[in-house]
């Protein structure tokens, strides 16, 4: 692959997807779609429709699969500042709900279980 493709996500290498995405096409290490207007060359907040090509379709869910024929993959789409914000908000979250950053959600009902079961022995 000639160009280096990230997931606007999380920033991790989309080398082992092959060209063109698919709708289908995941991020292997976020899971998120990469046939996204986010990972769209044509993508661009500060114009109508985010988005440089008129003819296309309006998208209104820019992080969700889509159909558009104009899709074609930036390499410019990783937006670390938004990244941090969001891993933030996930830490602030757990920490409301009294779980650390490192604890699953799974982790926690495991936790919950084994004390239930504790009671009646």
């Amino acid at each position: 692959m000639a160009d280096r493709f990230i997931c606007f996500r999380c920033g991790a290498s989309l080398e082992t997807l092959t060209l063109p995405f698919s709708r289908r096409d995941g991020c292997p290490q976020c899971a998120a779609d990469v046939h996204v207007c986010r990972m769209c060359l044509y993508f661009d907040k500060s114009v109508p429709k985010q988005c440089h090509e008129d003819d296309a379709e309006e998208v209104f869910e820019k992080e969700s699969a889509n159909f558009c024929e104009w899709f074609l993959p930036g390499t410019e789409v990783f937006d670390p500042e938004r990244a941090n914000q969001a891993q933030k908000a996930e830490q602030d979250l757990a920490s409301l709900f009294g779980e650390s950053s490192g604890t699953t959600q799974a982790d926690a009902n495991d936790s919950l279980v084994q004390s239930a079961e504790d009671l009646f022995k």
